[in-house]
């Protein structure tokens, strides 16, 4: 089927998909090619799948940065990376009590899930063990679910954090495999799947997104895609870049908000029942289209990321509720 052929049946691949029968790369990959002039009549069809498995709902999630920067691995998106000389904060594990904090402020902001994220590439037993009796206070405490990112982690440290309560464990792909080594140097592609089929085993949720604007191909853009769809994840945070300043990857500033929309549209096609998060670099590479953004996703952070800033959450309340939206809400 010819790039044409595709972009004139956008709905009907919607209706392929919500039956069952998923879509191949060729066609994953016209969907990134489609012209501007066609791109609300992509994001409807993309709806039309997000709604049939999401309705309206918007899940919030929000991150605390739980331990900041001294990261010796040389990921060249990172302002935490041991390559990097953007002038981040550097501090160790928060105590349990700030973790806690944190918890209250995410309920607040409406947020159905916490994620506790540490710099490094992979936690102490005494960072996971502090970890886990957070999350058993946590979860005794309120409704939130929790995730969280830790780098590297063994099946031991895994199958501790779920018996603590940890519902989801992300930790991305962030490129494809053929463009990884393009990106880092400090371990691989494989190390990466390695901890998601840990995540699994262990019976947490496993979350994993990318990161769009490395220098990647349209191709990479799909191969990663259909590698997570491979993978089973149930949660898949779409980032696009934030080219900071001191990083290797400053100055990368490729995307417009209309790629970007097409990127989060594709997502959905491939991976129709996952939960897809626009995520870091939304509001400066989506800009004033961010709100067509949950045509396709149907999940957001709220508040800051790691090291930068993100838009107020009343901004994100007030963008959910004139979609005519839902929040899906955590109680206390």
């Amino acid at each position: 089927m010819s790039i044409q052929e595709i972009t004139h049946n956008f709905h009907g691949l919607a209706k392929q998909v919500i039956a069952g029968k998923g879509i191949g790369k060729e066609e994953a990959l016209a969907l990134l090619q489609t012209p501007d002039a066609q791109l609300l009549e992509l994001l409807s069809a993309a709806y039309e799948i997000r709604r049939h498995h999401f309705g309206n709902k918007v899940k919030l999630n929000m991150i605390i940065n739980a331990k900041s920067g001294m990261c010796p691995e040389d990921c060249g998106y990172c302002s935490q990376s041991i390559v990097s000389s953007a002038p981040v904060e550097k501090y160790s594990l928060l105590d349990r009590e700030q973790i806690l904090n944190g918890a209250q402020e995410a309920a607040r902001r409406k947020a159905g899930t916490y994620c506790i994220v540490m710099s490094g590439r992979r936690p102490s037993k005494r960072e996971v063990n502090e970890v886990a009796d957070a999350v058993r206070e946590i979860t005794s405490q309120t409704q939130l679910k929790i995730c969280c990112c830790m780098g590297l982690i063994t099946q031991e440290d895994a199958d501790l954090l779920a018996d603590a309560g940890v519902h989801r464990f992300n930790h991305n792909l962030n490129t494809s495999e053929g463009h990884y080594d393009r990106i880092c140097s400090t371990h691989t592609y494989e190390d990466r799947v390695d901890t998601i089929e840990h995540v699994k085993s262990a019976g947490m949720s496993p979350c994993s997104g990318v990161i769009v604007g490395m220098g990647e191909t349209n191709d990479d853009v799909v191969d990663v895609a259909f590698e997570l769809q491979a993978l089973d994840v149930d949660s898949i945070p779409v980032n696009f870049l934030n080219p900071i300043d001191g990083t290797p990857l400053e100055g990368m500033r490729v995307l417009d908000p209309r790629y970007c929309l097409k990127v989060l549209a594709m997502f959905r096609f491939v991976n129709p029942t996952k939960e897809i998060r626009v995520s870091g670099g939304r509001e400066i590479n989506l800009r004033s289209l961010q709100p067509l953004s949950l045509y396709a996703a149907n999940s957001i952070f709220v508040g800051d990321y790691l090291t930068t800033a993100g838009q107020e959450p009343v901004a994100d309340w007030k963008m959910i509720e004139d979609l005519g939206f839902e929040i899906e809400e955590c109680a206390l």
